[in-house]
């Protein structure tokens, strides 16, 4: 099956241009410039984006990826696709090992089936003292041992693991994961930057969700968000939704490491998609007021009801980048971070049909995943 996307303001991390672009058997095979040599699909002069990559999500429309119930995980994979996500890792939260493994194994099957790129562990390697939204009963110290267990119950899929590089053991399990094919990221940690600069040097790319559950910069103690942000090794998640970060930070962070080690996530929570009232994320009671999700218990932030394509929104309007920059930071740097960029994260030839149409508000108006419509524009 052949299909045209004409009159077309097409978004790659080199600029935008009026064009049109073909996609066959859900690839792209031709991407022009100007009037398309042949009849197509009409985009009517709307953008069209390569397909969001969520590196870092827990759930929605109801759904918590750390249940393991497959059911409500396909409900919130298919709320995120209607918003643009057409490729996601499932974050899990900290809980016992047993639970943990058993929702490894379960959301394995939907890697299987392409409908996730992979599980990731936000702990339960991480520290008390910056746990946030996770249960401190349940916070154990790493174990390269115990993390080869849960890496047999994700059958490869495993694609991240975050982790408190200050902890006894951490260094050690930050190599076995790097060993195993498993991305390495540092987070939820009280760490100095002297332990944090042990964590990349040990083989950790990632910073997860910079700025939050870790000290705040300070001149005479710099701490984790300095070492993470200078080194140009790690890639830095950022929670673009109004709450989790000031933008005058956003704007650091993006200027410092720029929209090649910059990825947005959503951190997103069940009530994504939803409304207030009251869930569970992991073993944690958390109340949603106004968009914004908080642990009954103490009131920590406890993820997001975000979704990609306000994070993208708010990077072009609130932040101030550019087009080609948001696409990079929404799609092709997370999916560096993955591995997949030479299969999506842009618009190319070669590439996955993995697309986004967005109108003159960035408002979507349609998503196509491997050249078929979830929503049609």
């Amino acid at each position: 099956m052949s299909l045209t996307l004409v009159d077309a303001r097409i978004v790659t991390p080199e600029g935008v241009h009026e064009g049109w672009l073909t996609i066959e058997d859900g690839r792209i095979t031709h991407v022009g410039h100007g009037p398309a040599p042949r009849p197509g699909h009409s985009l009517g002069g709307r953008h069209v984006v390569p397909g969001f990559v969520d590196i870092h999500n827990h759930g929605g429309a109801g759904g918590s990826f750390p249940t393991g119930d497959q059911a409500s995980a396909r409900d919130a994979i298919a709320l995120h696709q209607q918003h643009g996500t057409t490729t996601m890792v499932a974050s899990l939260v900290t809980q016992s090992v047993d639970d943990l493994a058993r929702a490894t194994s379960s959301l394995a099957d939907l890697c299987d089936d392409e409908l996730l790129a992979g599980i990731h562990f936000e702990g339960p390697y991480i520290s008390k003292a910056r746990c946030g939204a996770h249960n401190p009963s349940l916070l154990r110290e790493p174990s390269p041992g115990e993390f080869k267990g849960l890496l047999k119950a994700g059958r490869g899929h495993v694609r991240m693991l975050t982790i408190a590089t200050e902890l006894p053991g951490a260094l050690d399990t930050i190599r076995t994961a790097v060993a195993e094919g498993v991305i390495a990221a540092l987070g939820h940690s009280d760490a100095s930057y002297e332990q944090t600069l042990d964590g990349i040097e040990a083989g950790a790319t990632v910073a997860t969700h910079l700025y939050n559950a870790m000290p705040s910069l300070g001149h005479r103690a710099p701490g984790p968000i300095a070492a993470l942000l200078e080194d140009e090794r790690v890639t830095v998640e950022l929670i673009n939704d109004g709450v989790h970060v000031h933008p005058a930070m956003l704007k650091l962070a993006y200027e410092v490491a720029g929209a090649g080690r910059t990825a947005l996530i959503t951190d997103a929570m069940a009530a994504t998609g939803m409304g207030d009232g009251t869930y569970v994320l992991g073993t944690m009671q958390v109340n949603v007021s106004d968009g914004v999700a908080r642990l009954v218990e103490g009131g920590s932030i406890a993820g997001s009801t975000l979704t990609m394509d306000v994070a993208f929104r708010r990077s072009v309007q609130e932040v101030g980048l550019s087009l080609p920059e948001a696409v990079t930071v929404a799609s092709l740097t997370p999916a560096r971070v993955l591995g997949l960029d030479e299969r999506i994260g842009s618009i190319a030839v070669g590439k996955v049909a993995d697309l986004v149409v967005l109108d003159n508000s960035l408002q979507v108006s349609g998503v196509m995943k491997r050249g078929a419509w979830i929503t049609e524009p």
